[in-house]
Order: structure tokens, then C-alpha cells, then sequence
């Protein structure tokens, strides 16, 4: 990490393509439309460039940036404009554009929002809930038990098919 208050061109790029792929999905995970996640992710990064935050490590940066995706994300979803928007705008979007032939994938975007982001942080991202709970600012408590009910869900959803380590 570089200890300038100013990062180059460079470095901004270095971080995109460490987390650029992992931002992209929290976003989806939120907007369930790649137009509207490829916005989150730019917003996402241009208050990375607009803000200058020090970062002790790769995974502080990580953390900073899926923290800043779901806000910004949440924001925009419960933002008066979102709620006045017609349906049949979206008919032709499915989610199938990013994840292929990922089903365990869809199941989880799928879920009910306050369980997805968890899980996807948990399962996809390798964080343990201890760190999903400082990432999201959450207890830790909350963390577990959206995991716990997230899989019931899943189970439910997937039938057979679920599989937990």
C-alpha cells in the first residue's frame, strides 16, 4: 500500500483488478441488473479515487470497497426515483448474464437481500462472520443467523442438491 495521500493512475488500476470482479458481484448481488451494477461499481470506485482512504492491507482495501458497493447500493434501492419505475423496462434482463450456468449462484442472488450479501461474503469471498460483521458493521450474532436462516432456504430452494461443508 502506498503511503502518498494521492494514488496514481496506476495504482487505482492495480486495485480495480484485484477487486474489480468481487465489487461487480456485491453490486449485482443488490442491483439484479448489469446496468445499474456496472453504475455501482463505477460510483464505487470513483469515491475510492474522490475519498483517498489509507488502507493497512489488501484486505482492509477489499473490505472498504464491498462496505462502500452495499452502501452505495442500498442508497440507490431505496432512493425515491427507483420506486416509480415500470417493470416491463426489465423483462428482458435475467440474471444468466454474469453468472452463466452458475444455479447454486442464482439461488443465492435469489435470496431475500440481508441474507445474499452475507452469504456471498461467507461462501464465495472465504470471510469468516466474525469479519462479515466489521465488514457490514453488523453483530456478529445477526451475521450468524442470516447465514443460518439463509441456508434454510437454500436447502428448501435447492432440495437434493444442497450440499454444506
Amino acid at each position: 500500500m502506498s503511503n502518498s495521500l494521492l494514488r496514481s493512475d496506476k495504482e487505482i488500476e492495480e486495485i480495480y483488478r484485484r477487486h474489480g470482479k468481487t465489487v461487480y458481484r456485491v453490486c449485482f448481488a443488490y442491483m439484479k441488473n448489469p446496468a445499474d451494477t456496472e453504475d455501482a461499481v463505477q460510483e464505487t470506485f470513483f469515491r475510492l479515487i474522490r475519498k483517498q482512504p489509507f488502507f493497512e492491507s489488501e484486505e482492509h482495501e477489499k473490505a472498504w470497497l464491498i462496505r462502500t458497493a452495499s452502501n452505495y447500493c442500498k442508497n440507490e434501492l431505496n432512493h425515491w426515483r427507483r420506486k416509480n419505475e415500470n417493470i416491463d423496462d426489465y423483462q428482458d434482463i435475467s440474471a444468466s448474464d454474469t453468472s452463466g450456468s452458475d444455479w447454486v449462484f442464482s439461488a443465492v442472488m435469489g435470496l431475500p437481500d440481508r441474507y445474499k450479501t452475507v452469504v456471498y461474503l461467507y461462501y464465495y469471498e472465504g470471510y469468516s462472520s466474525v469479519e462479515i460483521s466489521d465488514i457490514l458493521r453488523k453483530p456478529k450474532s445477526t451475521v450468524r443467523n442470516h447465514l443460518h436462516e439463509a441456508r434454510i432456504l437454500l436447502k428448501e430452494r435447492l432440495g437434493d442438491l444442497f450440499y454444506e461443508k
